[in-house]
């Protein structure tokens, strides 16, 4: 068993850490072309991206889970079926994005307070990327596929040949054919539609097979759309909670001068590198507990969250100790702003608690995602998520900047106190009877 874990979780890993790559290249390249007016551009320009694309990473989670039971099930013409309905669904969604793009892009400025300069370069980026939105949310339907078939080399294999391809469009374009920020844009727009066609003919080459199960009729048939979107509304608003904690936390650090901002944004990078950790465990935790669910599999159910737990537990030690002992080094790489690291030290203590705070939560949403219960992990996220606003405003007037971090690392230990109580009613590790041999 932890050997299933590690070939889902390693890859998933990997997969995690290249993701932040496409928006470095681009940031990376901006930086040499004479003017910080062009890094603010495609900053801005990534950051409507992110927003934009992440609430709509349902088509992920939602497919990994619906995926992984229809696996363990065996069930072929389910399996096909909820490929091809995650990924009409995010194609639907994209073309309206693309015929909205203008009002999109309109309102996204109007709440941005930059210059004239940037405003109009960001613009631009924006009018070139939009047209990859086909593309991506195509993709998300494809990775949460193949990580629900057990396969989560395949999404490793496509964001590793994206950067690649990312990285040679983009400097050709800007260094031989003399483009600026329109050039990194066609690189980065070629790469997302390159890993959507990837996807694709890797899904032809080993899952071809399974073209005779999908059957449009009932892949949107309205049982089973109800049923997709019922799991994928849960999911997505608490993404929405999600970016609103993690937006608060931003803002509230703003407020508080250049130097608290710093040193929130610096200490968050050690939240972040853990989290591209506890991600790939909890992609394994994803499409094992569906399989077994669906397999009506108990014994194994119950094993793999043992498990995975012994992991979490394991690398939240690993990297308390870790930062403990190399936090500061750690953070001397990341500036040399002596006053930065001065004042870090103030605040230190609460990046160290993240780990052990946090990794209860990462492993079960993605149990919680595999076994599709996901009204609780919604309900577990609201009461995380008003416990964050509530101790922070509480605080914020006593402890300052402690009062973020505070109300931070309750929101993260309570999604995971929450989600190990209604465990205990919505994972059937106890209750489904194992499937008779065939």
């Amino acid at each position: 068993m932890n050997k299933k874990i590690l070939q889902l979780a390693i890859p998933a890993i990997i997969s995690n850490i290249t993701v932040p790559l496409l928006g470095l290249i681009d940031i990376t390249i901006a930086g040499h072309l004479g003017a910080a007016s062009y890094i603010g551009a495609i900053a801005v320009g990534g950051m409507l991206f992110n927003i934009l694309y992440w609430g709509f990473g349902f088509l992920r989670m939602g497919t990994s889970g619906m995926t992984s039971q229809a696996y363990g099930s065996r069930e072929l013409n389910e399996t096909a079926n909820v490929l091809f309905r995650a990924v009409g669904v995010g194609l639907f969604i994209a073309m309206v994005l693309l015929v909205l793009q203008y009002p999109i892009r309109r309102i996204a400025f109007s709440m941005i307070d930059t210059s004239r300069d940037i405003e109009e370069l960001a613009s631009l980026y924006f009018n070139i990327c939009i047209w990859g939105a086909p593309a991506v949310l195509g993709l998300y339907g494809f990775t949460g596929w193949f990580i629900g078939m057990q396969n989560s080399r395949f999404p490793m294999y496509i964001a590793i040949i994206q950067n690649v391809i990312n990285i040679c469009f983009s400097l050709s374009f800007v260094l031989l054919l003399k483009m600026k920020v329109e050039g990194i844009a066609f690189g980065t727009l070629i790469a997302q539609w390159s890993g959507f066609l990837i996807a694709i003919l890797l899904w032809l080459r080993y899952y071809g097979r399974l073209k005779s199960r999908l059957h449009l009729r009932t892949a949107f048939h309205r049982q089973a759309i109800g049923h997709f979107f019922s799991i994928n509304n849960d999911i997505f608003l608490r993404t929405l909670c999600l970016i609103a904690v993690t937006t608060f936390f931003t803002t509230s650090g703003a407020k508080q001068g250049e130097i608290i901002l710093a040193v929130n944004t610096l200490l968050m990078q050690l939240f972040t590198l853990f989290s591209y950790i506890m991600d790939g465990f909890a992609y394994a935790g994803e499409a094992l507990t569906g399989r077994f669910i669906g397999a009506r599999n108990p014994a194994s159910l119950r094993r793999s969250i043992h498990l995975l737990f012994r992991w979490g537990v394991g690398l939240a030690l690993l990297f308390t100790l870790l930062y403990a002992v190399g936090g500061e080094g750690f953070l001397r790489l990341l500036t040399n702003d002596t006053s930065v690291i001065a004042t870090a030290g103030n605040y230190y203590y609460w990046a160290l608690a993240i780990p052990l705070a946090g990794f209860a939560a990462f492993l079960w949403d993605g149990i919680f995602i595999g076994a599709t219960a996901t009204r609780p992990m919604l309900y577990s996220m609201l009461i995380a998520s008003g416990s964050f606003f509530g101790i922070y405003y509480s605080f914020q007037g006593i402890l300052g900047n402690h009062a973020l971090w505070l109300a931070f690392l309750v929101y993260l230990s309570l999604r995971g106190i929450m989600e190990m109580i209604w465990s205990r009613y919505v994972i059937p590790s106890k209750r489904i009877r194992k499937q008779p041999e065939r």
